[in-house]
């Protein structure tokens, strides 16, 4: 697509917390956190998810009908659970990536938890919402609000995690079957006549599965109308390889080349090499590079440290200009 090259060098959007994040307050820290990412010149900034607890928390937070529990996942997430069908009572995130707005002209990139990944995950039969299914309905509509919203404010790059998605792949798992998430995740990302340089993309998941299911692939790509597949591909995998294959011609791809979960840096040759393979199969002016997922999804369990964050992303802005030299 002829304006992927605006958002060529990516991230995920959540990053390391400032230790001092409590004392010197959300704003400021997110003020900094723009400086950052400017400096390391990223072609998208997000807040970094520094107002929230978590990379649900927007949606879970920001709407009524959930109740948080005690209960800590095999995740490592906090469970929420669905007492009812949820309303939304504002904006979710807009009015922060109006704030960046303010701070750059940079493109404002967002990130929010899919409609069908809530469902799965805070469905719970007898609390009063009759199918994870209808749940994953009612979230669909608020996110896609919340899209159309943060579009009409400027923002041209949103990105919905999913991060069950890649594990569905033909087996179902959780609440919702795989073919109910992939219906109710491509609700969300429908709009009407985008403007133009909008970019809706889709993260299903932080790590490829063993073997893909190419038909399950297929139908995944096909039925999600998103712009842009945010896919791992930091293991040098078939299957990360399939992920590629599989996409349609018409969609860009972002690939997550750099392990977020690992302090070492990767070996610049060894990472050009997948990117070349991934060339065989996708034309590279349809590409952008990330580290493979966010650094802090849990703003508790940072997956790095800040120095060690930076250092990867400095490494995805130099594979950047190893592929693409300065044309971005």
């Amino acid at each position: 697509m002829a304006d992927t090259f605006n958002y060529r060098i990516d991230h995920h959007g959540s990053l390391v917390r400032p230790p001092d994040l409590e004392a010197i307050g959300a704003q400021q820290a997110v003020e900094d956190a723009v400086v950052m990412q400017r400096k390391l010149r990223s072609t998208v900034v997000t807040d970094g998810d520094f107002p929230r607890e978590d990379f649900r928390s927007a949606v879970l937070e920001g709407v009524s009908g959930f109740r948080r529990t005690d209960e800590v996942g095999p995740d490592g997430v906090v469970r929420w659970v669905a007492e009812s069908l949820p309303k939304a009572n504002g904006p979710l995130v807009a009015d922060w990536a109006s704030r960046i707005s303010e701070l750059t002209v940079i493109a404002p990139k967002v990130a929010l938890p899919s409609p069908g990944y809530l469902a799965a995950t805070t469905y719970q039969p007898g609390l009063g919402v009759s199918s994870a299914r209808e749940l994953g309905e009612a979230l669909a509509e608020i996110i896609q609000a919340e899209i159309q919203l943060l579009v009409s404010k400027g923002v041209r790059l949103i990105q919905l995690n999913n991060p069950l998605l890649l594990d569905q792949l033909g087996e179902d798992r959780g609440a919702l079957s795989f073919d109910d998430t992939v219906a109710v995740d491509a609700l969300a990302v429908r709009l009407d006549e985008p403007p133009e340089g909008v970019r809706i993309g889709v993260c299903p998941g932080w790590a490829a599965p063993d073997q893909v299911d190419r038909a399950a692939a297929e139908h995944l790509y096909a039925e999600i109308p998103a712009h842009r597949w945010i896919l791992p591909f930091d293991q040098g995998t078939e299957a990360e390889l399939d992920l590629v294959r599989a996409l349609p011609e018409d969609r860009d791809v972002c690939l997550g080349v750099v392990d977020a979960t690992v302090p070492g840096l990767e070996d610049l040759d060894t990472v050009l090499a997948r990117i070349d393979a991934a060339g065989e199969l996708k034309d590279l002016e349809d590409v952008a590079l990330s580290p493979s997922r966010g650094f802090a999804d849990v703003a508790s369990r940072p997956l790095l440290t800040t120095e060690q964050q930076r250092r990867k992303l400095v490494l995805v802005e130099t594979l950047a200009r190893y592929v693409w030299g300065n044309e971005f």
